[in-house]
């Protein structure tokens, strides 16, 4: 039969231009959709010949062959599919809205439908080949014809001003397709042995038959003078052996059952897909099926890498779609606060043109992120669960501890030391699991100094009467224990949890009660320890607010470019004074974090409370220098909670005048 002009559907003519211009930002793309193209073909071969094994021809073993000729500028992805016939090279590669598969899929019905689920299309992946390639060359047989029904296929993509293709018999005897691609002057580099092998390896290492390429080995350079060792060689290089050697594993270990993978190949995975050299805390595996299928492979890492806090590093899971590799870093598939998760997801029902764009639109991606995120929770619950070995009771009797749960001792607090930071944020982004996210966190308190205490912890050691849990925000861990805040709660043997972290601040905010009961700041508002002051103690503050009338409104004269009021207090014990805030404002500490970080802060005035018991409270009545005492009590208790004073020089003249 003679050859044939046909032009192109106008949507390919477009898609073309897309293709070369603007559509793959990833040169190195094009390898990912022809491997994966070639897979689809030997998928859609195994299929059908389950119903009929003739179409294996003599040849059984499914494979995908690549190779590439430098002189002649091609590469080649041949593969031993199910191949094509003419009609059907005609309508798959000269139009987008015609798919073989999709005719394909579309005659299943039942237990069928659901097995040729992993079977992909042909289709618009094709044209990203001329992203390198000035023109295509495609040579078919479909399975089960005669040799002489071959196809060729041919088209420059648009670039000679035309949007034509041209397709003529041919003679082959091999079933399935050679892709040849005629290399562009500017992408030579894709015929190389080594370039192939680490694009292959990076986007095609878990298809699921061998991609074969041919090995290499060094050869020396012949004499140039065979008569004369001195004479010099001719340049040696790399030359081809002949033999074929697997170039991918060949293998998703995320498509494997669970126990057919031994606890090194989950972590020798992880190793691979992380960059890292240990192994991971825990993993998760499982595979989702029901409106949205997937299959989730997730692992909670060791080690914080250097880059957490780097808002401008990309953090995500591997997307797969069909175990073919779609994104690095898909970010939408898991929230900002779990940005430390390593590990794959593969869709059954994403397109495998997917974009970063389509993701954050996706139903289906919704769904992913949601059951990823519950996913990751639970792994850290039960890594919290297990953190400890069991207490021995008091009649001796202790829990029998699996070996697996053994290995799991100690490490909810490794997790936490490297993560409980940004695992804190999810209490401001994640609301639906904002209850679990407050069973996790983990901190210090006034009666430990390790970051172990929970929420839950805490509130079973309430005292009776104890209406709140009470915290306390600082720079660092001796700032908080040593607060003045803390004296009348040390007094009461109040437990008070000491929050540390930068982001605690802004996190509270989001954590109004745990369990019922209210979370509450110590150097927020008013303290009323309610039902755990005596009736003495009660009666002492109102006499002392009262008697102190007077000196307080003299004190607020003095102070009132500071201080928004001042006023006695029942929370202090040795200290003379203490700077709170509002319940409703923000705190001096997180104004300064927002001031430190170049960001404005709202102007707040804080509350001076004064120990009325305290000598130098005493002595503000009636002495001279009534003023300057004013403004060191109120600059001691700014230094207290680890502040400075607005004018420093001013604070020490202040102290020295009174020294003299």
């Amino acid at each position: 039969m003679t050859k044939k002009t046909l032009p192109f559907q106008a949507e390919v003519a477009q898609l073309l231009h897309l293709v070369t211009h603007a559509l793959y930002s990833n040169k190195e793309i094009f390898m990912r959709e022809l491997v994966s193209n070639a897979s689809d073909a030997c998928d859609k071969l195994r299929f059908e010949a389950i119903s009929n094994s003739g179409l294996y021809e003599d040849a059984p073993n499914l494979e995908v062959r690549v190779s590439f000729d430098k002189d002649a500028k091609t590469l080649t992805i041949t593969d031993n599919g199910i191949g094509l016939t003419q009609q059907e090279a005609i309508e798959n590669l000269g139009t987008i809205a015609k798919s073989g598969t999709k005719d394909f899929v579309s005659k299943l019905s039942g237990d069928q439908k659901a097995d040729s689920q992993l079977i992909g299309q042909f289709g618009v992946g094709f044209y990203s080949g001329f992203i390198v390639a000035d023109r295509i060359t495609v040579e078919s047989r479909r399975a089960g014809v005669p040799a002489n029904e071959g196809v060729r296929w041919t088209s420059d993509g648009g670039a000679s001003g035309g949007d034509a293709f041209e397709v003529e018999n041919i003679t082959r005897e091999q079933r399935g397709t050679s892709v040849i691609l005629h290399l562009r002057d500017d992408a030579l580099e894709y015929a190389s042995t080594w370039k192939l092998k680490s694009i292959i390896s990076k986007y095609s290492d878990h298809i699921s038959l061998p991609i074969l390429m041919e090995k290499e080995e060094w050869k020396d350079g012949e004499l140039i003078n065979p008569n004369d060792e001195a004479g010099g060689r001719q340049p040696g290089g790399m030359v081809n052996t002949g033999e074929w050697e697997a170039v991918n594993k060949a293998s998703a270990i995320w498509a494997r059952a669970k126990k057919d993978i031994s606890q090194e190949q989950y972590d020798d995975f992880y190793k691979q897909i992380s960059h890292d050299f240990e192994a991971p805390l825990a993993h998760t595996h499982n595979r989702v099926e029901g409106s949205t299928e997937y299959t989730q492979l997730l692992y909670v890492p060791g080690k914080a890498p250097q880059d957490l806090w780097n808002r401008d590093k990309k953090g995500g899971l591997k997307l797969y779609v069909k175990r073919v590799f779609i994104m690095d870093d898909a970010e939408a598939l898991l929230p900002s606060y779990l940005r430390f998760v390593k590990g794959v997801v593969d869709s059954a029902d994403l397109p495998l043109n997917v974009s970063r764009e389509l993701l954050q639109e996706s139903r289906d991606v919704k769904a992913i992120r949601e059951g990823c995120t519950k996913r990751v929770l639970g792994m850290l619950e039960d890594l919290a669960k297990h953190n400890a070995l069991p207490e021995t009771s008091a009649d001796g009797v202790t829990d029998v501890v699996s070996d697996e749960d053994k290995a799991l001792v100690g490490k909810y607090t490794q997790f936490y030391a490297e993560f409980g930071a940004v695992l804190k944020e999810g209490l401001g982004e994640d609301f639906a699991n904002r209850d679990r996210l407050a069973k996790l966190l983990r901190f210090a308190s006034s009666t430990t100094d390790s970051t172990t205490v929970s929420l839950a912890d805490y509130k079973a050691r309430m005292k009776e009467g104890q209406e709140a849990i009470y915290y306390i925000t600082a720079d660092n861990a001796a700032a908080a224990k040593n607060s003045p805040q803390l004296e009348v709660f040390k007094k009461k043997g109040i437990e008070v949890l000491l929050m540390t972290d930068r982001v605690d601040e802004w996190a509270l905010n989001y954590l109004h009660d745990f369990d019922g009961t209210p979370m509450q700041s110590v150097a927020k508002g008013a303290v009323d320890l309610g039902k755990l002051l005596d009736e003495d103690e009660k009666k002492a503050a109102e006499e002392a607010a009262e008697t102190f009338k007077p000196l307080l409104a003299k004190l607020k004269e003095a102070l009132k470019d500071k201080a928004e009021d001042v006023r006695v207090t029942t929370r202090l014990v040795d200290s003379p004074a203490c700077l709170v805030v509002q319940d409703d404002g923000m705190s001096t500490q997180l104004a300064r974090m927002l001031k430190q970080a170049g960001q404005s802060a709202p102007e707040t005035k804080p509350v001076l409370e004064v120990n009325a018991e305290h000598a130098l409270v005493k002595k503000l009545e009636g002495s001279v220098h009534f003023n300057d005492l004013a403004h060191i009590l109120f600059d001691q208790a700014l230094l207290a909670e680890g502040g400075l004073p607005a004018d420093p020089a001013a604070y020490v003249k202040r102290v020295n005048a009174l020294l003299v």
